[in-house]
């Protein structure tokens, strides 16, 4: 595997960084993870505004311009040989000493890394997934914005332990206010009576691409969406319930805290919208 780092293409042996490393040290940094469909990088526009908004939200100085970050992802899915995959684009404050002053690290560092990835069994998105809702709750935003995709994911950690403690592979979480906000790395949807609601920005959700791409596809087959704040209730009394980001893509939910949602099984809506993000995928995107 070839990797991207601090300004070479180097194998992944070769592939280090300091362990001063603010990164590293106090989880100081942004990245995305970015997926390669039919030699195609997916929304990779979409992707590095999102990074570039999340290193100055942080006062992250970017070494490069963003034509030249998506230039470096073009080419580390290149030189792997790659047609589809999984990148992980990474901005660290950079070395620095063992303080926390950003100050003192003088020049941030770009990792870029692509491969593959399957977060979730091929069975899952046949039958279903089973998750819980997480004591965890998601960071205010009055503390750390969601919306930031920063290095530090202890939040969304802690609630996929609660799942993992429970044998599930994911779980839900709640914002301060007691609204649903979204899983541990994944957005949802639910539907009910034919109209697809899924959480606001403000309800302290990262504000996804897939998401975005979902929301866009749902429109133009004519779908009703409705971004809106909604409870637990809401969730265990929809006909559907899916999530989507950019590992998972689109996976169907059938129960929540043992409670069956609709009927138990994958709905059409789900399929509609599944079938359409998989026929889009493949034309758009930035050729590799």
């Amino acid at each position: 595997m070839i990797i991207y780092c601090d300004g070479k293409f180097v194998d992944s042996q070769e592939a280090k960084i300091s362990v001063f490393d603010h990164g590293f040290l106090y989880g100081d940094g942004v990245f995305e993870g970015i997926r390669a469909y039919n030699s195609r990088v997916f929304k990779l526009k979409e992707h590095i505004d999102r990074l570039y908004d999340s290193a100055n939200a942080i006062l992250l100085n970017v070494e490069v311009s963003r034509r030249e970050m998506m230039d470096i992802v073009v080419e580390t899915v290149r030189k792997n040989n790659l047609t589809d995959a999984y990148i992980r684009l990474i901005i660290s404050r950079g070395v620095g000493d063992m303080g926390l002053d950003p100050r003192k690290c003088p020049k941030s560092e770009i990792i870029c890394i692509a491969g593959n990835i399957s977060l979730y069994p091929q069975s899952m998105y046949e039958n279903g997934m089973e998750i819980i809702t997480a004591a965890t709750r998601r960071n205010s935003s009055d503390a750390l914005s969601p919306r930031i995709k920063s290095l530090n994911y202890l939040n969304n950690i802690m609630a996929k332990i609660e799942a993992n403690r429970a044998g599930l592979m994911e779980a839900l979480m709640l914002n301060q206010e007691g609204y649903v906000s979204e899983a541990t790395g994944d957005n949802i949807f639910i539907i009910k009576d034919g109209v697809i609601t899924t959480p606001p920005v403000y309800a302290g959700i990262l504000k996804g691409v897939t998401r975005d791409s979902v929301i866009d596809l749902a429109r133009q087959e004519g779908i009703t969406v409705q971004e809106e704040l909604f409870h637990l209730i809401d969730v265990y009394s929809a006909d559907e319930c899916f999530l989507t980001g950019t590992a998972a893509e689109l996976i169907p939910i059938i129960t929540l805290d043992s409670r069956k949602i609709g009927d138990g099984k994958p709905g059409p809506v789900f399929k509609k919208l599944l079938a359409k993000f998989h026929e889009y995928v493949k034309t758009e995107g930035e050729p590799i």
